[in-house]
């Protein structure tokens, strides 16, 4: 069986977290969480949402310690459940992921060229998937310059907004309490990049020391990050203009008394955003992978490129099918449905970590992590809004009656 080369270190894997995770909470979703709970709500939602994650993230770093190969959830759920189980977290994966990719890529061309967003999105799928077929290791390369430029942004926003924030603006809404568990839900989209370090766990040197070290510490400093900059912008703009702005963060900077500067943050949105779809679109080739290695998708695009050491025929197929979701989706709807069949990845991977037991050489509580993930991921699954609801629970449906129908196979 075809191998993938084992060339990331800690920072490496670290910034790869980072670029799956920064973005997407602060370019586009803090807007619809601030409708959803307010601004009180909001924050209470991010530590939600982040609690949720890290503990994901916690049973995440044990088993991908176990087994340090592609494939994520996918193969912990084969590995310590059932492979119903792992194929149900692997089709969610890659469907849910999939319509990750193409929000990604919408919001890349809503700020780049707003009239032509959806060309752009094209264009960027198409430039994204270029990058990562040159190897895992330009894909860190690549990864790690786009975080050093948005980690710019984002601290050029918290600095600019500090000095406007009032208090009496956290408090300006009365669904306090009502919608937290909802924006979680859509935070938690924002938190989930974590992971991605996990799928990539065939490609990371010493796996055993490298992934339990990179997934909690790329986590912690998002979290935040994420705190920090809902704090700015709910105490700049209130929780009605936030939850009715297109842009936060430029509004931030305008209302800040710097609208020259507006055009930066689009920028570092436009940065931050294709960060994301580099490592994301890397992460679900390689769950593609692995289960067509399982032949629980088609044999072909378990292929390794002799040369790059990716899997190539894997990272053209999603690429295809994210360009035809741009042709068809919206970003909002994409959102809500990616998060459904994420929370309930996470919730199988849960799962299996409390098949592991108790870790000896560890003081934390990692059952209870594990239990108090898998509650929470199907709380905030079920809270999102309902049609995103029946939407990815319908495509899980879907999927679940494929492998209970389709031939046997050997």
């Amino acid at each position: 069986m075809d191998q993938l080369a084992r060339r990331l270190g800690v920072p490496d894997a670290v910034v790869i977290g980072l670029g799956s995770m920064l973005g997407a909470g602060v370019f586009v979703v803090f807007a619809p969480a601030a409708a959803a709970a307010g601004g009180t709500g909001l924050l209470i939602a991010v530590a939600v949402a982040g609690f949720v994650a890290y503990c994901n993230a916690t049973s995440s770093a044990r088993l991908a310690a176990r087994y340090p190969e592609s494939g994520g959830s996918y193969v912990y759920g084969r590995e310590r459940l059932n492979p119903f189980a792992g194929f149900l977290a692997g089709w969610g994966f890659v469907v849910g992921k999939t319509a990750s990719c193409a929000a990604m890529a919408l919001t890349i061309g809503a700020y780049l060229w707003p009239g032509q967003a959806r060309v752009v999105a094209v264009l960027a799928v198409l430039a994204v998937t270029a990058v990562n077929l040159r190897g895992i290791g330009k894909t860190a390369a690549a990864t790690r310059v786009l975080v050093v430029l948005v980690l710019a942004v984002l601290a050029l926003v918290a600095v600019t907004g500090a000095g406007h924030v009032r208090l009496d603006r956290l408090a300006g809404s009365d669904s306090v309490g009502r919608g937290v568990l909802t924006a979680a839900g859509l935070l938690f989209f924002a938190f989930a990049g974590y992971a991605r370090v996990a799928t990539l766990g065939e490609e990371v040197r010493d796996p055993r020391r490298t992934i339990p070290r990179a997934i909690p510490l790329a986590l912690g400093i998002v979290l935040a990050i994420y705190l920090t900059l809902a704090f700015v912008t709910v105490g700049v703009l209130g929780a009605d203009r936030l939850a009715a702005s297109a842009a936060p963060l430029a509004d931030v900077v305008s209302a800040a008394g710097l609208p020259g500067l507006a055009w930066v943050v689009r920028a570092g949105a436009t940065i931050a955003v294709t960060g994301v779809l580099l490592s994301l679109l890397a992460g679900v080739g390689r769950t593609t992978l692995a289960m067509a290695r399982r032949h629980d998708l088609p044999g072909p695009l378990a292929a390794v490129h002799p040369r790059h050491r990716v899997p190539h025929r894997a990272e053209l197929a999603v690429a295809a099918v994210v360009i035809v979701v741009v042709a068809l989706a919206d970003v909002r709807g994409a959102i809500g449905f990616s998060s459904v069949t994420v929370l309930v990845y996470y919730a199988i991977t849960n799962a299996a970590a409390l098949t592991l037991g108790r870790d000896r050489e560890r003081r934390l509580p990692v059952q209870s992590l594990a239990v108090a993930g898998l509650i929470g991921c199907v709380l905030l699954a079920v809270s999102l809004p309902l049609t995103n609801v029946l939407a990815g629970f319908g495509v899980l449906a879907l999927g679940a009656a494929w492998y209970a129908l389709r031939p046997a196979r050997h």
